[in-house]
């Protein structure tokens, strides 16, 4: 690589408030000289973390927009997506889980429902990306979450004024530049030292998922949907990472894990709490009157997942007018025998068949990673026992 591109000068573009954390000062953000920042803000005061989740989340939806050629949203924290979508319309029932039935939604208001409807006990304060202009309807369903801030295109006039009026006035709103390029080569310090990289520029599409390695080889265009909602997802999720997809939407991401079954696992266990979410003992739970949205969310996920004998159980249960009966082991595994036809992406190929197995328990039928392994052969083997479609990409795709 040239070393002439380090020859870079910076220009002072914002003060923050602090870096990762409040003993961090100062704190900055710069750029290239002669070049603009891919944003601007038009409320609010961003952060350190909020702006390494906005330029990452912006980034996925735009390169989703790219390749499906659909709105596409995001729900980012602490540098990771929580959950990422497209705009495919939402089932009655799955509109019940994200309590937005009866309501009109516009393909950009469903795309972000999907992404934070993912997983939200992680989105709660999440920083939000959307690849079309926001409007009012998108914005009307910001408004009833917990959230720290938006990076879209362009934004209604209806629809920031909703925004700006978010937090108090402090939500965070920035304007993306479509039309920014950024370096071909970008620079990061650690402790003292530059590093040097080319950025990760690869337009992720679906000629990453020709060449099929298993016995099954057909992807129809919903699997070839999500597995590349699936594979842009964890393209921008702290590696090692392992996403399944469902319906155009991100059901369960697994960031940051030394080892890639305990990737599929988290993601797996996400992914069966999405799906429970959907049931209908789930969707029945008597709620008195006035309790919040966010505490009706968490409910849902702890009465799916919890141990009813803890003091804890006893202290949410005063959320019901009566308290409910658990779901046992067998109904909660007939409610995931019924999950089929998921679609999985590793940002790296499988060192071993472990992960496979633990996919079957998931309903995974469609998989892309970049294979390269000496295992290769014995993963394929494991996906052929099971009957799933299993693509090469060919592309590595880590994210530090």
């Amino acid at each position: 690589m040239a070393e002439p591109s380090l020859q870079r000068t910076y220009r002072h573009r914002l003060a923050l408030k602090y870096g990762c954390n409040p003993h961090q000062t100062p704190a900055a953000i710069y750029s290239e000289e002669g070049r603009d920042l891919p944003f601007r803000v038009l409320n609010g005061t961003p952060g350190y973390i909020n702006l390494l989740d906005a330029l990452n989340a912006w980034q996925l939806v735009r390169e989703l927009r790219v390749a499906l050629d659909l709105s596409a949203a995001a729900s980012f924290k602490h540098v990771s997506p929580a959950g990422a979508a497209v705009a495919v319309p939402l089932s009655e029932i799955l509109a019940r889980a994200y309590e937005v039935g009866g309501k009109e939604l516009t393909p950009q208001a469903v795309a972000y429902l999907r992404a934070r409807g993912a997983d939200p006990m992680s989105s709660f304060g999440d920083f939000a990306a959307l690849s079309d202009p926001v409007d009012r309807a998108t914005a009307e369903v910001l408004r009833s979450e917990v959230s720290d801030g938006i990076i879209a295109p362009a934004y209604e006039p209806e629809a920031l004024e909703v925004l700006k009026a978010k937090k108090g006035g402090a939500f965070i709103v920035l304007e993306a530049d479509p039309a920014y390029v950024p370096p071909e080569t970008e620079l990061k310090d650690v402790f003292g030292v530059t590093f040097q990289q080319r950025r990760n520029d690869v337009q992720l599409g679906p000629q990453h998922l020709e060449r099929r390695v298993t016995q099954r080889q057909d992807l129809g265009p919903e699997a070839v949907r999500d597995l590349l909602v699936a594979a842009i997802a964890i393209k921008y999720t702290q590696s090692n990472s392992v996403g399944y997809a469902l319906d155009g939407q991100m059901i369960g991401v697994g960031a940051g894990q030394q080892s890639r079954v305990d990737c599929t696992k988290l993601a797996g266990r996400k992914a069966e709490v999405w799906w429970l979410r959907q049931h209908p003992r789930v969707l029945e739970l008597p709620f008195k009157p006035g309790v919040r949205r966010v505490d009706r969310t968490n409910a849902r996920v702890r009465y799916i997942e919890g141990d009813f004998t803890t003091p804890e159980y006893a202290a949410w249960q005063t959320l019901f007018t009566t308290p409910p009966e658990p779901l046992t082991a067998e109904e909660k595994a007939a409610w995931l025998e019924r999950l089929r036809g998921v679609s999985l992406a590793s940002d790296a190929f499988f060192p071993f068949r472990d992960s496979i197995d633990q996919a079957a328990k998931r309903g995974v039928a469609y998989i892309v990673q970049p294979g390269g392994s000496v295992a290769d052969e014995a993963v394929i083997q494991a996906c052929d026992e099971y009957g799933m479609a299993m693509a090469f990409s060919g592309v590595r795709l880590f994210h530090h």
